[in-house]
């Protein structure tokens, strides 16, 4: 009897039997699956510090979490070798706007290192105490409570170290969290019977530290300006300045951006509006954006207008000239306006 035609259905099972079998025939056996090793939590945070550097916080958030769950997982808790992961958790909310967040890990990084002595390069030192008392809810007492925290460590450190910058850089530490309580005895504290003996004490003990601070010499001008002692104020803004509108911009003895926003308040407070000028000229030749530097320079130019305007008036006897042609006058009116329509942009 003649052999059936098999099924296409038979045909094709056929077929898959047959090539199974000659892939078993040709192809070499699979290696056994291998799993990669995981990263450490130090590694981690290599990673993520790295992100943070190269501007992109967002990223390094979940792998800096991952590095803290990991070294928790290692050392079975939460212990002084995570201060390094702290401390960057920290500044990556910081930079991502999260005060609340930045101010949980600056403080568990505080009860790792209470008293500051593990040192800066393994995460502890003094920058977390003076963070949380610049990030304090509270603020007043508390603010100064983390900042007397922080003048203890760097008090103790100058006083042991032989390091020449060392013992320079914490001197100008020491002096800069002297002149933010001498702020807040001026501002929250100021109801504070011994407010204005603190303010004293402590601007001393700045001067000492770094008597050729610009921000240091700002602040002890506006204790004297709030001691009503003017020339001495004036004397103060004009060695701060000296220091610094000689340099460029680059350099790094010239002050921050906001510190010489306020040198600028100051100096128009003690009617200095030429100096005062001359540095909002320069901030807006660094940043043309700032609302706050263009509308000081527009009030700063109304007030040298006016004073042009009194001068003028006493010079004749007190007949008003108000309406007159001063040049000076009605340049510095001009500059105004400029420099507050710019602010409105």
């Amino acid at each position: 009897m003649a052999k059936l035609k098999p099924s296409r259905k038979e045909q094709s099972a056929r077929e898959k039997r047959g090539n199974g079998q000659n892939l078993d025939r040709v192809l070499p056996d699979r290696p056994p699956h291998r799993t990669t090793p995981q990263e450490s939590g130090d590694e981690l945070a290599l990673k993520a510090s790295a992100l943070l550097q190269t501007a992109q916080a967002e990223e390094a958030l979940p792998v800096a979490l991952k590095a803290l769950k990991q070294l928790k997982k290692e050392y079975k808790g939460l212990r002084p070798n995570a201060l390094p992961t702290l401390i960057l958790l920290a500044e990556i909310h910081l930079e991502l706007g999260n005060a609340d967040e930045a101010r949980e890990y600056f403080f568990q990084a505080s009860q790792l290192d209470p008293h500051g002595l593990i040192p800066e390069s393994q995460g502890g030192g003094v920058e977390k105490f003076l963070w949380l008392a610049q990030l304090s809810e509270e603020g007043g007492k508390d603010s100064v409570a983390w900042f007397e925290k922080a003048l203890t460590i760097l008090r103790k450190g100058i006083s042991s170290t032989s390091e020449p910058d060392l013992k320079a850089q914490m001197c100008k530490k020491l002096a800069a969290a002297l002149c933010s309580v001498i702020e807040i005895y001026m501002t929250d504290l100021s109801w504070e019977s011994d407010a204005e003996a603190r303010c004293e004490s402590l601007i001393t003990e700045a001067i000492l530290i770094a008597p050729e601070s610009p921000e240091t010499l700002q602040t002890l001008a506006n204790v004297r300006i709030s001691q009503e002692r003017i020339e001495e104020a004036k004397k103060a803004l004009a060695d701060s300045m000296a220091l610094w509108m000689a340099l460029p911009a680059s350099s790094e003895a010239v002050p921050d951006f906001p510190t010489r926003i306020s040198l600028a308040r100051l100096l128009m407070e003690v009617d200095m509006e030429k100096d005062a000028m001359e540095v909002l000229e320069r901030l807006i030749e660094e940043d043309d954006t700032s609302v706050e530097a263009w509308y000081l320079g527009g009030w700063c130019a109304y007030l040298t207008a006016e004073r042009s305007k009194a001068t003028q008036k006493s010079a004749t006897n007190g007949v008003d000239i108000s309406s007159a042609k001063s040049l000076e006058y009605e340049a510095s009116l001009r500059l105004s306006r400029e420099w507050l329509r710019n602010s409105l942009r």
